[in-house]
């Protein structure tokens, strides 16, 4: 049952893309909406002007709990803990919680497939995005002639599409733990491409973080599809939530009454019992790494379940680049090949980077601990690293995890900032050598977002002579 917002008094905490795009829709549905960001008003002069059109009640600087007086329901944004005094505060009050993934699911009219994961859920929401925008120009595809909508934690919150959206569309939105952990609605495609140590920081226990990657899985039914990442034990340990038809991804061997993708003979496969179908060579990926390999499985995984052809398929993942600050390729400078991963804010993510490459490797890392674990981090960089540069405010964290005793001889050099970073590693690099930033670290010690840490790695290494 879609809810009624006529007259309803909401606040909406956080000013920032979900948090403006949720305003509107509210607001264009006749409720009551307050806005509360802890910024003060000099900080969000853009986004008030963008909102100037609608009724919005604006409490800036703090969050007073005077404003739960009158409040009949607090939207989260997703960068807002939910340990904060004032949803303490409104909890005690049996004041009810959502968010604008919440509200959307409620109201989209479409298919929606959600993707989450620890890793890897930007590249293989955006493939599927290319796949199925492929399959829309395609005769005789199911979707044929129809609007595909990417979106969710990349590119613009779809809360903002649904008045456009039509029943025969289909919606790709990637989720994060941050957006699933107050949902109680699941999409009709749930895909779970891996669940690795990440955010403990907010989630503080991997049961917590775990549990709030699940709840993708746990309001489906009978007639829905949970597409999981076999080879990794945290995904394949969801099989017994799962509601609907189960579809999985991996290196191994698909079991003979299950359905899934698997690499063989140089070919990703689609296999289900008694049939078995090629979907492309595997020379057609473009993107570096064995992890690479599994979001292109997980992609065609969730293509089939769409029932996409092949035929978009195909031209999709041959013309897929990726996207920017994923193992993205800046440019050659000294005769080494510079890589920007600024994405990599957890040192599992960090570790598939390093292995992407064979070449001798000048290696980036730091920015701000997420409070997991880098001994396994440490591990590979003993084992494929030739210079470690550390900087932000992890870097003295993760030399101590570093055991010099094992491995490889490295060098290990200490920067106060990533501008210094890439400074030294212009110092050190060599013909022949890969410089890969891949941080293991967030970026909020210096940047505001891993986007922007992305951005000034690209403007400092383009600006070497």
């Amino acid at each position: 049952m879609t809810p009624s917002w006529e007259g309803k008094r909401v606040i909406i905490l956080g000013a920032a893309r979900q948090g403006t795009a949720l305003a509107r829709f509210l607001f264009d549905r006749g409720a009551m909406v307050t806005i509360s960001d802890l910024r003060p008003p000099e900080d969000l002069q853009a986004t008030m002007a963008a909102l100037a059109g609608i009724d919005v009640n604006w409490v800036l600087g703090s969050h007073p709990v005077e404003l739960l007086d009158q409040a009949e329901l607090v939207c989260i944004s997703g960068g807002v803990p939910l340990t904060i005094p004032f949803l303490v505060e409104a909890r005690r009050r049996g004041i009810p919680f959502t968010n604008d993934t919440q509200v959307f699911l409620e109201h989209v009219p479409c298919r929606v497939c959600g993707i989450t994961g620890s890793a890897g859920k930007t590249t293989t929401t955006s493939l599927v995005g290319e796949i199925a925008r492929k399959a829309a120009e395609l005769e005789g595809s199911p979707l044929q002639g129809k609007n595909v909508w990417v979106g969710g934690n990349i590119g613009n919150p779809l809360i903002s599409a649904v008045d456009s959206m039509s029943p025969d569309d289909v919606a790709i939105v990637e989720l994060s733990s941050f957006q699933l952990e107050l949902v109680t609605r699941s999409p009709q495609i749930a895909a779970i491409l891996n669940i690795t140590p990440n955010h403990l920081d907010r989630h503080l226990t991997m049961e917590a973080y775990t549990s709030a990657k699940a709840k993708i899985l746990d309001y489906q039914d009978a007639q829905d599809v949970a597409v999981l990442g076999r080879d990794d034990p945290g995904a394949a340990a969801m099989a017994g939530r799962v509601r609907g038809r189960q579809v999985s991804f991996g290196f191994t061997p698909v079991p003979s009454t299950a359905q899934g993708t698997r690499i063989a003979d140089g070919h990703l496969l689609w296999q289900e019992p008694g049939r078995q179908e090629k979907l492309l060579c595997l020379e057609d990926i473009q993107l570096r790494g064995e992890h690479n390999q599994l979001n292109v499985l997980a992609a065609c995984a969730i293509a089939c379940t769409l029932e996409l052809p092949v035929q978009a398929m195909q031209p999709a993942v041959r013309a897929f680049r990726g996207v920017p600050h994923r193992l993205e390729y800046v440019r050659t400078w000294k005769g080494a090949r510079w890589y920007n991963d600024s994405i990599a804010t957890a040192p599992e993510r960090a570790i598939a980077a390093i292995k992407a490459f064979s070449e001798p490797l000048v290696l980036l890392a730091g920015g701000r601990d997420k409070n997991l674990p880098w001994t396994s981090f440490a591990r590979v960089v003993a084992e494929r690293v030739d210079h470690l540069i550390l900087f932000g405010e992890a870097a003295k964290l993760i030399g101590a995890a570093l055991n010099r005793s094992s491995g490889r001889p490295y060098s290990i050099n200490y920067c106060e900032n990533l501008y210094d970073a890439v400074q030294a590693a212009a110092e050190l690099v060599e013909a022949g050598d890969v410089v890969l930033l891949s941080p293991g670290g967030t970026s909020f010690d210096e940047f505001r977002d891993f986007e922007e840490r992305g951005e000034r790695f690209r403007e400092w290494v383009n600006a070497l002579l």
